[in-house]
């Protein structure tokens, strides 16, 4: 979903946050990794904002053990930041949807300083595009459709953060972030 995101220029699944060197799919959670996503995208047409926001409404964001299928910490919401303003921006849009009700329970998004980022595998790149019968069946099975749809129903791509609100480009046209 992150890729329909106006702006967005490449996201590149990875693992990020453990203590390990060079972790693959195989070790990555028993090196203390999380499955992140880096995300490139320009800043003149969207926001770090807009990317936390979008992040948010389309995963289950109350859900601190796991997403959807998938358990454990290593697939639990989280946002990255790069430096006090990210942290700070990060937190006040989980506080700005947590606060519309929009969840029976409140948003359970980890705000965690970025470490290094480790890509994964090929075969783990762009899943969705090169399964995508599995990819359909694995949303819909999951719950992960109906559960956007419940909460958000057509308004999910809609953003409510102003592209340019907060500047934080540095004079860049490109930022990076990454994102559970």
């Amino acid at each position: 979903d992150i890729e329909k995101l106006p702006g967005v220029i490449s996201a590149v699944s990875g693992y990020s946050g453990g203590t390990t060197e060079k972790p693959d799919y195989k070790n990555y959670a028993a090196g203390g990794h999380r499955e992140v996503v880096l995300v490139t995208y320009d800043t003149g047409k969207v926001s770090f904002e807009n990317v936390v926001e979008s992040v948010i409404k389309h995963s289950d964001p109350t859900d601190a053990g796991g997403s959807f299928y998938d358990r454990g910490f290593e697939y639990a919401p989280a946002v990255y930041y790069a430096n006090d303003a990210e942290k700070i921006i990060a937190l006040n849009v989980i506080d700005f949807i947590d606060a519309k009700k929009v969840y029976a329970k409140p948003l359970a998004v980890l705000v965690l300083p970025r470490e290094t980022f480790w890509p994964a595998e090929d075969y783990h790149q762009n899943y969705y595009k090169e399964n995508p019968v599995r990819y359909a069946y694995y949303r819909a099975a999951s719950g992960r459709d109906a559960f956007i749809k419940k909460h958000w129903g057509e308004k999910a791509s809609e953003l409510t953060h102003p592209v340019g609100a907060i500047d934080l480009t540095d004079e860049k046209t490109q930022r990076h972030c990454w994102l559970l």
